[in-house]
């Protein structure tokens, strides 16, 4: 009788893992099932386990509850049934449980603590070396960024000509010797020349995969998968419906356990020569039925929106369609939408060749800003030239735009809005106004900002009781003035310069 291996202590929303040996010939990712039942007092769940190689099978379970949890594993992978149980205990400081879409147009962790997301791209982070990943995850350390986007599988597209660390699949690639800067469109979507077996994972390369969410998970940052994309030569962006349903399944069952994980179900979904809205809709039945801990949804453009009504999509993943409005758009998508509005890509900082990423750091600040004050969520990415063609947004590596320390500034206002964040405030014309989404009025919380206006003072009046805390932002300058507290119809003067914002909050 074989024996099953796990540790029989986890904390609540931790990763619980029980490893067992079971067949190998043939070819296990295809021709045996394996599932796991997971019982306790409050919950009830049956996930799917994968083939971890080696004639190892792993089943990963995420416990919504503490407590003691039975559990028992079957399938044809093996003739026995595995059994055994844990205890689910208390979850440590930084733990807060996976992000839930929250009163409608935000976010959440499930234990109530409001998030407030500040993403980045970095497409294929993962699959540089060994040293460029480790100074990807350093300089996250050090930022504002508590989501990033990156994909599962390697990316074919400017400064982006390199071979991975390793493949999704057992196989060989096409010689990229024959590859320049020159040539390299030819080979978008080209699948010819490449010897993958896309029936068989190569267990190695998500492995990884496993391990970059976990380092993530540690970082507090969530990890939005980016499941498929359209800049590919290896065939990946065209296989047949039933390997992509292998893939999704295989994906599903490896990495929904960890808490941090989003599901970015394409970048640039409208760019794919062979996928249609059907094959889109049948990954999210699949995505509905298999990941039991229901983590966030999205679908991302390249031109047209994906109809973000769908029911299955939890929030707005937008790429601007506009060469010069984003985050001006996000009221409007709020009304159209009734979803969290999460801005993935306002263009990059940078310089290249390209008009979606060469805005300068005072262009991408101010997007930030208008988007917050407007009830939505920003992205960054960074795109200037390098030597080496080592860009941020697909590599990763430093950080050498002015925005992050800005967007780092901005986080510590992002951070003391109260619950659960700011919605658009008619009042002025000329500013963007906010106040919080709070449906009781509880709040006496005000953001405004003038973007590229330029006043010298600015008058308010809410009420004729309520006393108000004033302070005026350098949004770029990184700089705070109190102004005192006012009653009443006020004045207050402001420097006469571009990106200043004004905050208001009732005195307690």
């Amino acid at each position: 009788m074989s024996t099953c291996k796990y540790n029989d202590k986890v904390e609540k929303w931790g990763v619980f893992e029980v490893e067992m040996p079971g067949k190998s010939d043939g070819n296990p990712f295809t021709d045996y099932t394996i599932s796991g039942t997971f019982c306790g007092k409050e919950e009830t769940k049956t996930v799917d386990g994968f083939y971890d190689g080696d004639g190892i099978y792993k089943v990963r379970f995420m416990p919504s509850f503490e407590g003691t949890y039975m559990f028992s594993v079957k399938g044809s992978f093996s003739d026995e049934v595995f059994e055994g149980s844990f205890t689910a205990g208390k979850p440590s400081e930084k733990n807060h449980g996976p992000v839930r879409v929250s009163h409608t147009y935000h976010m959440s962790y499930e234990d109530g603590k409001p998030y407030y997301s500040i993403g980045t791209t970095c497409y294929v982070w993962e699959l540089q070396s060994e040293e460029l990943q480790k100074k990807t995850l350093e300089t996250l350390a050090d930022s504002a960024f508590n989501k990033i986007r990156f994909c599962i599988f390697p990316k074919h597209y400017d400064y982006n000509l390199g071979e991975p660390i390793s493949y999704p699949y057992e196989g060989t690639p096409m010689d990229s010797s024959v590859l320049t800067k020159e040539n390299f469109q030819e080979y978008v979507g080209c699948p010819e020349g490449n010897n993958f077996d896309y029936k068989r994972f190569n267990v190695k390369h998500f492995q990884h995969i496993d391990e970059c969410i976990q380092k993530l998970m540690d970082l507090e940052i969530q990890a939005d998968l980016i499941v498929m994309h359209p800049y590919d030569r290896w065939g990946f962006s065209q296989m047949s419906a039933e390997c992509d349903d292998l893939y999704w399944k295989y994906l599903i069952a490896r990495v929904s356990a960890y808490r941090n994980v989003w599901w970015a179900f394409a970048n640039e979904y409208d760019l794919f020569p062979k996928k249609t809205t059907e094959d889109w809709e049948r990954y999210a039945r699949i995505v509905c039925e298999k990941d039991v801990y229901n983590h966030l949804r999205s679908i991302h453009n390249c031109r047209p929106f994906y109809d973000h009504t769908r029911p299955w999509i939890t929030h707005c993943s937008i790429q601007r369609q506009d060469l010069y409005k984003s985050a001006e758009l996000v009221n409007e998508w709020r009304e159209r939408y009734k979803k969290p509005v999460v801005l993935d890509e306002i263009a990059y900082e940078g310089n290249i060749q390209h008009g979606w990423g060469n805005i300068s750091g005072q262009e991408m600040t101010r997007r930030f800003w208008e988007a917050f004050c407007r009830g939505g969520y920003p992205g960054h990415g960074e795109t200037y030239m390098n030597e080496n063609d080592i860009l941020w947004w697909s590599h990763g590596g430093e950080l050498h735009g002015e925005s992050p320390a800005r967007i780092k500034f901005l986080k510590k206002f992002m951070d003391e809005t109260p619950a659960p964040g700011l919605r658009p405030m008619q009042r002025q014309w000329d500013e963007v106004a906010a106040n919080v989404d709070d449906s009781l009025g509880a709040h006496k919380y005000y953001m405004f900002y003038y973007s590229f206006m330029r006043p010298s003072f600015r008058e308010y009046y809410f009420d004729d009781t309520t006393e108000y805390e004033v302070e005026v932002i350098d949004t770029w300058n990184m700089t705070v003035e109190n102004k005192g507290t006012f009653k009443g119809k006020f004045k207050v003067e402001l420097p006469g310069r571009e990106y200043m914002a004004v905050r208001i909050r009732g005195v307690e």
